[in-house]
């Protein structure tokens, strides 16, 4: 649990210190045909080669770093509601130039715009699992 509260401190700074916890920012970032801020970019290359050297080396290993099982996603197939999803999260992201990290930290940063984002959040966080638990899944 002090690893994962650790890494969370962690994931926060570097949000804020990248930028990406302020609304902002990400709008410009995501504003192409405006004024667009490219500095974003960097922070997005940086998490991809981190991520995929992450997962390459954890893909080769059967236990983490600290002796748990590695349990990597086992689901490969792009359906309907993979991509409806996802549309969704991009939509939110460009309205409100949050998304769920980032969100939680301007929260904790006292911005009003996350209050509103995160309780929406999980409203529809919420109203996924009621969708899901009528459908059996």
């Amino acid at each position: 649990m002090v690893i994962s509260f650790i890494c969370g401190l962690l994931f926060g700074i570097g949000l804020i210190i990248s930028g990406m916890a302020d609304p902002a920012k990400v709008l410009g970032f995501l504003d192409l045909a405006g004024r667009w801020d490219p500095s974003l970019i960097f922070v997005m290359g940086g998490a991809i080669l981190i991520g995929f050297l992450a997962f390459s080396y954890v893909g080769r290993r059967k236990t983490t770093l600290l002796g748990k099982a590695v349990k990597l996603p086992a689901a490969t197939r792009i359906d309907r509601r993979l991509v409806l999803g996802s549309v969704l999260f991009g939509a939110g992201w460009g309205l409100a130039g949050l998304c769920p990290g980032p969100a939680l930290v301007a929260l904790g940063m006292g911005l009003p715009k996350a209050l509103c984002f995160v309780a929406a959040m999980l409203a529809g966080m919420g109203l996924f699992e009621l969708i899901e638990r009528r459908r059996g899944g």
